[in-house]
């Protein structure tokens, strides 16, 4: 286990050897054992029967959500700590077992992404054309939608999403099937909507106090409902993708064969002879280092600037290639997790909130949220045969979001100060 501190005020005081890394290795190792544990009892292989008696309706899939993510917080945990301080770790068993947690955290995490997309991109279609999103949803408070963003925003994205727009819905195919140049009868349900939600007074007694929209908000409110649909069926299907694959991954020999090295490494670490006497301190640092030069090396002046249309004039044009200019803030957000588990390593629960490192972290999954929304809509928009107005609805939505990307590298460039980054 990690030795104490022999200066309480310094929490760097003392020799931070292999043991601690060991300690925080085994202490991961079995939060991931038990999450296994979790997940296939509420929803891995069907659950026990008593079990399910015993849950409310829909509680099972809740835990085996949480289950899941609490497997990829540990092969994450995991697998950084292999990579920060693998030259105190046996190169062969790191250097095997590592792309396969990569390979696990990446392949449980595309359902919920997926989830959490599609939730982002309606709420924000329904933000940008002030009517519902798909007209069978007219008659619906909207405040359902507001429920809805609130269960998102408790961590159950995955379930909550399916919940507000299930597939193959009847409103889903409605609209769906009416996703043409010439269509007529989703141009006259859009444009009801439209009248709904700019105004009109009910009983078609004449418009209401507030002035007629413009022509632009008129054509976003008639394309917003078939852009809705568009990327719920596009999103839609990819999740339930991602899922079959997440099950088949949970499934298959080579993730027993994860799970079996995981198993072995809570109770013995194979680590080098010299990291007996060796100090994690430097590798530590080295992490830190890397951060501040990948910082260094953004444009954080023109994070400084409000409006970015080069993002823009990228993102619309048909090259469906990632935007050149995300990579390097996504390999900041890496890197910087490094830095926040390599500090987990150094002082297991005594770790320090540093403010800072939240603050930036946050606005960091803000700019991977913003992007990946702004590349689903981008790739919507270059659907063949797709109605003018559908197009229109899906640039807009696009723009938006790469202004909410913008917002995140502004809020990073606030949050980020010139002071040692380990200082909390």
């Amino acid at each position: 286990m990690a030795q104490q501190h022999l200066d309480p005020t310094d929490p760097m005081a003392g020799a931070m050897t292999g043991d601690a890394l060991a300690g925080y290795l085994r202490a991961q190792a079995t939060e991931f054992l038990r999450a296994l544990r979790l997940h296939r009892e509420t929803g891995g292989d069907g659950g026990a029967p008593a079990r399910s008696k015993s849950r409310a309706a829909g509680n099972g899939s809740g835990e085996s959500v949480d289950a899941a993510r609490a497997l990829r917080r540990s092969a994450r945990r995991i697998s950084a700590s292999l990579h920060t301080f693998r030259p105190l770790l046996d190169p062969d068993w790191s250097e095997t077992i590592r792309p396969e947690l990569a390979w696990l955290s990446g392949t449980l995490a595309m359902e919920h992404a997926y989830a959490a997309r599609l939730e982002r991109l309606l709420l924000a279609l329904h933000r940008l054309s002030g009517a519902p999103v798909f007209p069978a949803q007219a008659g619906i408070a909207l405040t359902t939608g507001a429920s809805t963003a609130d269960a998102a925003a408790d961590g159950d994205s995955a379930s909550t999403a399916c919940a507000a727009t299930p597939a193959g819905g009847a409103g889903t195919q409605s609209a769906a099937h009416t996703d043409s140049p010439s269509g007529t009868a989703s141009d006259t349900s859009d444009a009801a909507a439209g009248g709904r939600a700019t105004g009109a007074a009910p009983g078609g007694t004449g418009p209401a106090s507030r002035p007629a929209p413009t022509a632009e908000r008129g054509n976003l409110t008639v394309g917003a409902a078939k852009a809705g649909a568009l990327l719920e069926r596009q999103l839609t299907l990819a999740r339930t993708r991602a899922h079959s694959t997440a099950l088949q991954a949970l499934g298959s020999s080579r993730f027993h064969a994860v799970a079996d090295t995981i198993a072995l490494l809570a109770s013995e670490v194979p680590l080098t002879p010299a990291a007996a006497t060796a100090d994690l301190r430097p590798l530590a640092a080295a992490a830190e280092e890397r951060l501040t030069d990948a910082v260094a090396a953004l444009p954080l002046v023109t994070a400084g600037h409000p409006y970015n249309a080069a993002a823009l004039i990228h993102g619309l044009s048909p090259d469906p290639a990632p935007h050149p200019q995300d990579a390097p803030w996504h390999q900041v957000r890496l890197l910087l997790r490094l830095h926040r588990y390599a500090r987990e390593v150094l002082h297991g629960d005594d770790t320090q909130v540093d403010v800072r490192l939240l603050a930036t972290g946050q606005a960091l999954d803000r700019h991977r949220d913003a992007s990946e929304a702004a590349a689903a809509a981008a790739q919507a928009a270059r659907t063949p045969r797709i109605a003018p107005a559908t197009a229109y609805a899906l640039g807009v939505l696009h723009a938006d979001q790469r202004h909410e990307v913008e917002a995140a590298r502004f809020a990073f460039q606030q949050s980020w100060q010139p002071q040692t980054v380990g200082t909390p």
